[in-house]
């Protein structure tokens, strides 16, 4: 490891040994965090496998409804049963956090309250294979929703995970052993000039003492 460029003095090895504190304090915390945040993306990956799952599910069975209510009936009426609209919904947006790293939060809002055997075409001209083609596919708009949500969100985490990962592997390969280092390197030299200058006043007393006794 590098020793980084000081003066070895006491008061930079009492600065070092702060900044070292400092340092193994905050690895410990982005570690503790570097771990819950991929405990949260894994339950994520999970959550978005299931929701996907079911949205597909849902679709393949709202579209091979549809496809059997199209075969028996005209094209003209399918475009009419389909042309006006039962509600309106809007998206409101709003975010979280999780482990401060900000993600989505998607709300749906419709225009009116309706039931689920609510439709906007009468049932003279139309199957209940539309009935229940449409009944699967308006399940699938919140499913959408939370599969966006969802993915959104693992893509936010991935992203922080490796943020974090960056930052702790820089303290702990890095600016820890090298604050280690040159910590080790300090106390070697202080320790080293004190028995120098120990070494010369010995010295000198001993040079002192054959003065006295000539």
């Amino acid at each position: 490891m590098a020793i980084l460029n000081v003066t070895p003095t006491r008061m930079e090895l009492s600065r070092l040994r702060k900044r070292l504190r400092t340092a193994t304090r905050g690895h410990k915390l982005l570690k503790d965090k570097q771990d819950e945040l991929v405990r949260q993306f894994i339950q994520m990956v999970k959550k978005n496998q299931t929701l996907r799952k079911e949205m597909e599910q849902a679709l393949f069975q709202g579209m091979e409804g549809y496809v059997l209510a199209s075969g028996s009936i005209p094209d003209h009426v399918l475009q009419e049963a389909f042309s006006i609209p039962l509600n309106t919904v809007s998206l409101d947006v709003q975010s979280k956090s999780i482990m401060n790293t900000e993600v989505p939060v998607f709300n749906t809002m419709f225009s009116e309250e309706t039931d689920v055997d609510d439709f906007s075409y009468g049932f003279m001209s139309t199957t209940s294979e539309l009935d229940a083609s449409l009944g699967h596919l308006d399940s699938i708009l919140p499913l959408m929703l939370q599969l966006a949500e969802v993915e959104k969100t693992c893509q936010l985490i991935g992203k922080e995970i490796e943020s974090t990962k960056r930052r702790v592997n820089a303290l702990e390969y890095l600016t820890i052993p090298n604050l280690t280092d040159t910590i080790q390197y300090i106390e070697n030299t202080l320790d080293e000039n004190e028995r120098g200058n120990l070494t010369r006043l010995m010295k000198v007393i001993d040079i002192l003492e054959d003065e006295a006794n000539q």
